[in-house]
């Protein structure tokens, strides 16, 4: 791979992006694990670099709130938007502050309780809830453990202290399933891991509050209280409504968008499916279709941009429904930038952490596309900064052909898109 030196300041590598040996789970950071997350010192960077002096911060595909959170530790508010419901529920949970004396009696209740039915003390009787193919996924007693966490938390009034329960509750439900905890997508354990596998829920669960804490208590230290952060559902490839983001209100907007379609690419409905389901969260097994090239188009078009229809092209000979599965992505992706677009300020500014994926091993160039997209909108490049990446949570290998054995690489590096909006 050939990138241009630094002294062509346009489109670099820079190790110093890296954050090889940085902690990315301070603050609420720590909250849940995620596929793809950008990682805090990357968006941290970014908006100490473009941010002033910015006052509103905007991530369109904000997943769980990692711009969200840096956003209101730099003193910035901060909006946000998502499909997945377990995405919005983490951010919210990650930037909402909470009364910390209140929040620690719910945690020394919990602990009683769990106590108390560990021991037969007490336990109340609760039903397991309807789940298909529950079975499959989860042990009997294990069902009935996590039922009787979901009932305790069912019980907070406060409704975010209970989602910042349910947040740990999430975790919990996922480490303690017959899932592959390694892998994005549902697969099974093995039938002689299954046979050792002997997941301590209620001490999972604690372990997972105990840490929430903290991080917690490290955001609000920091966070100003005049700071605020709001997650919503809209869709920006359809538009963005009005009434919360008004055209030219936006400063800074930060995000790291889909690598491609979530069936191919990073399945974030598969990994959140399980959690939303205890959860009772709406639309648990559709939400890879409802993302971003969900449905695949249903015939090859032309995009204004000569590097993405060469690729289109070029794939489209070796796996036509592929390339039309590449041509659904992209289109959804030119909308929603179109739609972001016009939300930002005159003299704002984008940046846009995305990945070049291969396709049929076709490599797609998605930060000379961003560019190419927001362009036409008044748009001018700043630069593009590449870094490899050492620790983000996703497959680095895959198999472009189905062929069995037949692996290539996927992404090693991200590009840091950012373009100004003209004055």
């Amino acid at each position: 791979m050939i990138f241009t030196t630094p002294a062509n300041p346009v489109k670099y590598l820079d190790p110093s992006w890296d954050f090889r040996q940085a902690d990315t789970k301070t603050f609420t950071h720590c909250f849940h694990t995620y596929p793809a997350m950008m990682i805090p010192q990357v968006a941290a960077r970014l908006i100490a670099t473009y941010g002033s002096p910015a006052t509103t911060l905007f991530d369109p595909y904000c997943g769980t709130g990692t711009s969200l959170v840096e956003g209101n530790l730099h003193h910035l508010d901060a909006i946000g938007t998502d499909l997945n419901p377990l995405a919005r529920l983490i951010a919210q949970a990650k930037t909402t502050p909470l009364h910390l004396p209140a929040l620690d009696a719910c945690l020394k209740d919990f602990a009683d309780e769990m106590f108390a039915a560990m021991f037969d003390i007490r336990r109340v009787n609760v039903a397991v809830p309807t789940i298909e193919n529950l079975d499959y996924w989860f042990d009997k007693p294990i069902q009935e453990k996590l039922a009787y966490l979901k009932n305790f938390i069912d019980q907070l009034t406060d409704p975010a202290i209970a989602n910042f329960f349910k947040v740990a509750f999430s975790e919990t439900v996922r480490a303690c399933s017959w899932t592959r905890n390694s892998e994005f997508k549902m697969f099974r354990m093995t039938a002689e891991q299954i046979k050792k596998f002997q997941p301590d829920v209620f001490g999972v669960m604690q372990s997972k509050l105990a840490r929430n804490r903290r991080g917690l208590q490290a955001f609000m230290e920091q966070r100003r209280d005049h700071v605020s952060a709001r997650v919503y559902d809209f869709n920006t490839v359809k538009g963005i409504p009005s009434e919360i983001i008004p055209p030219q209100s936006i400063d800074l907007v930060v995000t790291s968008p889909p690598y491609g379609d979530s069936k191919t690419t990073v399945a974030y409905g598969q990994f959140s499916r399980l959690s939303n389901e205890w959860l009772g969260l709406a639309s648990a097994r559709q939400i890879d279709r409802q993302l971003m090239g969900g449905d695949a188009a249903k015939e090859i078009k032309d995009f204004d941009c000569a590097v993405l229809n060469q690729a289109i092209a070029e794939i489209a000979t070796k796996d036509d429904p592929r390339a039309k599965e590449v041509v659904a992505f992209y289109e959804d992706y030119r909308h929603s930038i179109a739609h972001v677009a016009p939300v930002v300020k005159a003299g704002g500014v984008v940046c846009y952490v995305v990945g070049n994926r291969r396709v049929k091993g076709v490599p797609l160039p998605t930060d000379e596309i961003t560019q190419k997209f927001f362009e036409p909108h008044g748009f001018a490049h700043i630069e593009t900064i590449i870094r490899h990446i050492p620790n983000k949570r996703m497959p680095s290998r895959n198999s472009p052909t189905n062929v069995v054995g037949a692996q290539d690489s996927t992404m090693c590096y991200e590009y840091i898109v950012v373009l100004r909006k003209n004055l």
